[in-house]
C-alpha cells in the first residue's frame, strides 16, 4: 500500500497512444507513418521520445522500421500466407467461410447500427456512392472493390477490434480470390443486380440506427451470395467433365 507510484515515462505514453490506433484500425497494416520530425511535432514530443516508443512497438512487433521509413507492420501476414496455401482449391473451404461470414456479418451489421458514430456512416455513405457510380459501368472491377470496402467499413463501425482485424486479414485472402473469384460473380448481370441492392440495404439499415433490419439484411447477402458461388463451382465443373469427354479420344488407343 505505500509502493510508490511511478509516473509513465514519454515514450511509454507515446507508445500506448499509437497502440491504441493500431488496435482501433486507425492506423492499418503496411500503412507509412509521417516521418519522425513531422510526427514529433504534431505529438509535441521531443525526437528522442518518440523514436524510444517506435523502437519499443518494432519490438513487440507492431512496427518494422527501414530506410523507408516506419510502418504499421502487416502482423497477420505470418499467419494468413501458410493459411491461404492450406486452403486454395478446396470447395469445402468455400463452405466453410461462408458459414463464418453468416455469423460474424449479420453481427456486424447489427452492432454497427447500434454503434456507428457520424463519421463511420460518412464512410459508409461514401461506399454506397462509389457502388451506385461503378455500378454503371460494364466493367464491375471497381464495383467489386467498393464492395470489400463497405464491409470493411461495417467492420470499423461495429467497433469490435477482434472482428475488425481478423476480417480485414480475411479480406486480403478475399481480394486474391482464395475462397471464390469475385470477378465471375459480378460477370452475372442479374446477381450483380441483387447484390447492389442487397449492400443498399444492409447500409440503409446501418445509417437508419435498424440493428434488426440490418442483420436481417447482412444474413440474406450471405446467404445469396453462397448460392451463387456455388452455382459457379458446379457450373465450372461441369464444363471441365464436358471438356474432358470431348479430349477423350487422346486417352484412347487408335
Amino acid at each position: 500500500m505505500t509502493e510508490r507510484i511511478k509516473p509513465q515515462r514519454v515514450a511509454e505514453a507515446i507508445a500506448e497512444h499509437i497502440e491504441q490506433l493500431i488496435l482501433q484500425g486507425v492506423l492499418r497494416p503496411g500503412e507509412r507513418l509521417t516521418p519522425e520530425r513531422e510526427l514529433a511535432e504534431k505529438l509535441d514530443v521531443s525526437r528522442a521520445s518518440l523514436r524510444e516508443a517506435i523502437e519499443m512497438l518494432a519490438g513487440r512487433g507492431l512496427l518494422i522500421t527501414t530506410r523507408g521509413g516506419t510502418h504499421v507492420a502487416q502482423f497477420l501476414s505470418p499467419l494468413l500466407k501458410p493459411l491461404a496455401s492450406l486452403l486454395e482449391n478446396n470447395a469445402q473451404v468455400t463452405a466453410d467461410y461462408f458459414e463464418f461470414r453468416q455469423g460474424v456479418d449479420a453481427q456486424s451489421a447489427r452492432y454497427a447500427a447500434l454503434r456507428a458514430s457520424d463519421i463511420d456512416r460518412e464512410a459508409i455513405r461514401a461506399c454506397v456512392a462509389r457502388m451506385k457510380k461503378a455500378h454503371e459501368i460494364a466493367d464491375p472491377t471497381e464495383e467489386a472493390q467498393a464492395d470489400v470496402d463497405l464491409h470493411i467499413s461495417i467492420y470499423e463501425a461495429a467497433h469490435n477490434a477482434v472482428v475488425l482485424h481478423i476480417m480485414r486479414g480475411l479480406v486480403e485472402l478475399l481480394r486474391t480470390n482464395i475462397f471464390y473469384s469475385r470477378r465471375q460473380l459480378y460477370q452475372r448481370a442479374a446477381v450483380r443486380n441483387k447484390l447492389l441492392a442487397q449492400h443498399l440495404a444492409i447500409a440503409d439499415a446501418i445509417l437508419a440506427g435498424n440493428p434488426k433490419a440490418a442483420e436481417a439484411a447482412a444474413t440474406d447477402h450471405v446467404r445469396f451470395t453462397f448460392n451463387n458461388v456455388e452455382e459457379i463451382l458446379r457450373d465450372g465443373a461441369r464444363l471441365k467433365a464436358s471438356l474432358l469427354r470431348v479430349a477423350r479420344s487422346d486417352y484412347l488407343a487408335s
